[in-house]
């Protein structure tokens, strides 16, 4: 199926793989091109993720998805994962993918840095585990201009980008070590796929 945006901002189809690829091209390639060159990146990951793992489609619907909360249209809250999620409620999508990118990278614990934990809980239920581990796998093993980097250089590299005192820093501090871990755990299965 293909998807558009049309003038009144809503789909009229059920949203499939390429559905969300056309709709975060539509928000993210002219406005944020390196976010996009990110997304695009992530994607193709989460494609392979999901074929090593068995893993359904899901994971790849909120890899290209996970981040149009940074459209400038979309920004609500300034909470990306939130507003993405938001605004994805109006699509025939599935709940999981919804959640998949309300809770991307641990997103709860950035939430609860911003003041906003309580409004994620109350919206959008947590995804499915192995999923949203295999999700922030994908984003936290792809630098901002799509290339692969290691979790621990990539959270250095998020640091560095927003400075010592931004909200995203004290999260990266927060949740570095659950990053970390869950980033390793994914690269274990992986690794335990027959090539």
């Amino acid at each position: 199926m293909s998807c558009g945006l049309c003038a009144a901002g809503t789909v009229g189809v059920v949203m499939d793989v390429d559905a969300a690829a056309k709709l975060a091209e539509a928000l993210l390639a002219e406005a944020l091109p390196r976010r996009w060159r990110h997304v695009r990146s992530v994607a193709r990951r989460a494609r392979w993720v999901a074929g090593k793992l068995s893993l359904s489609d899901d994971l790849v619907m909120a890899a290209w998805l996970h981040d149009i909360g940074y459209a400038p249209e979309l920004v609500e809250t300034g909470f990306h994962p939130l507003d993405g999620a938001r605004y994805l409620r109006q699509f025939e999508i599935d709940d999981q993918v919804v959640s998949l990118v309300a809770h991307h990278s641990c997103a709860r614990i950035e939430a609860e840095v911003r003041g906003l934990g309580a409004a994620l809980a109350a919206e959008f239920p947590p995804g499915d585990p192995l999923l949203t581990d295999a999700l922030l796998f994908c984003d936290m093993t792809t630098g901002p201009d799509g290339d692969y980097v290691r979790p621990a250089d990539r959270l250095v590299e998020i640091r560095g980008r927003y400075g010592p005192d931004h909200e995203v820093t004290r999260f990266v501090e927060q949740a570095a070590s659950e990053i970390l871990t869950t980033a390793g755990q994914v690269e274990e299965l992986l690794a335990a796929q027959p090539r």
